[in-house]
């Protein structure tokens, strides 16, 4: 009866998922910006690692970067501005079990949010966190931001920045307890898949720095990078990021480096010569703040209402 037939199974089926079981609503960055890079790499590592979009999150803050939540097919949380590592450290405290990814940009990051910055690195709670770094503020066209460089021109500094540039590899590489540090450019790819999936298989705070272009109002910034990939520093190990043969090829400049090494780590990050790509830092060991903030999440009303009037029981006189 019903069209039913006598041979079906009530069984469910081990899901499979698609590009399409990721995707919000249709992404309205500009064309060329480093965004739409971005997006599709993440993406495409929950696809290929078949996260559940119903366990997954999407935090970001205030800028053009922050609109990720809204593209992606899973939970999300549009911030405050430089608030969106604060609101993912809550989230993840309070439900471990689930899969959080921050989106936040230079601005966002590195300006307003400098406290969460540092203290949500300390942290360490495990969640992939992704700098988009243009080195601009974008959504409010075109202000010097943190990384702006000496002498480039904006709105508000039409006759340059007059500031050198925040050092953020430099910067992360202080905290303590920072446990995952990588840098990437936007436009290889390749490279930028394999960068933040390393993140993301990290326990702990995976930290990526994406130098990213923005072609309406930091173009020039971006086409010096892609014209001269001299500029840059592959590195290359068997802990590191793995480099395929097509980037070798475009990138000149290639090291070996242990991401176990932080002091080499800061060094490299310090040199102003050429940027290095790849992963910097590595501590697996770090330990995870939720490990112990998220003790007792699972406990009943009663369980907990128990184990307050015990401790109430031994201070009250």
């Amino acid at each position: 009866m019903f069209g039913l037939h006598a041979d079906w199974s009530q069984e469910v089926f081990e899901r499979h998922f698609t590009m399409g079981d990721y995707a919000g609503g249709e992404a309205r960055w500009c064309p060329g910006c480093g965004d739409h890079a971005v997006l599709t790499a993440v993406q495409r590592i929950m696809r290929d690692e078949q996260l559940k979009p119903e366990n997954s999150v999407a935090v970001s803050g205030i800028g053009c970067s922050s609109r990720l939540p809204h593209y992606m097919g899973t939970y999300g949380f549009h911030g405050l501005h430089g608030r969106a590592l604060p609101i993912a450290c809550g989230v993840k405290a309070r439900r471990p079990e689930l899969d959080v990814w921050v989106a936040t940009g230079d601005g966002d990051c590195f300006s307003i949010g400098t406290a969460h910055w540092i203290h949500a690195l300390r942290y360490n709670m495990d969640m992939t966190v992704l700098v988009f770094d243009n080195a601009i503020y974008g959504l409010t066209k075109a202000q010097t931001s943190p990384t702006s460089p000496l002498g480039f021109k904006t709105n508000t500094h039409p006759s340059g920045a007059i500031l050198p540039p925040l050092n953020p590899l430099t910067v992360t590489l202080g905290i303590t307890n920072a446990s995952f540090v990588a840098q990437v450019v936007d436009w290889n790819p390749p490279l930028l898949y394999e960068t933040i999936r390393r993140a993301h298989q990290h326990r702990g705070t995976g930290f990526v720095r994406i130098i990213q272009r923005c072609p309406v109002y930091a173009g020039s910034l971006s086409k010096a990078m892609q014209d001269d990939p001299s500029q840059f520093l592959i590195l290359e190990h068997e802990n590191g990021i793995a480099v395929e043969d097509s980037v070798r090829r475009l990138f000149p400049n290639r090291q070996a480096h242990d991401p176990s090494d932080l002091a080499k780590a800061f060094a490299l990050a310090h040199d102003a010569s050429r940027m290095p790509i790849g992963l910097l830092y590595h501590n697996p060991d770090a330990p995870c703040y939720e490990d112990m903030s998220s003790k007792g999440v699972g406990l009943t009303s009663q369980e907990r209402l128990d184990g307050l009037n015990k401790v109430l029981d031994r201070i009250t006189i």
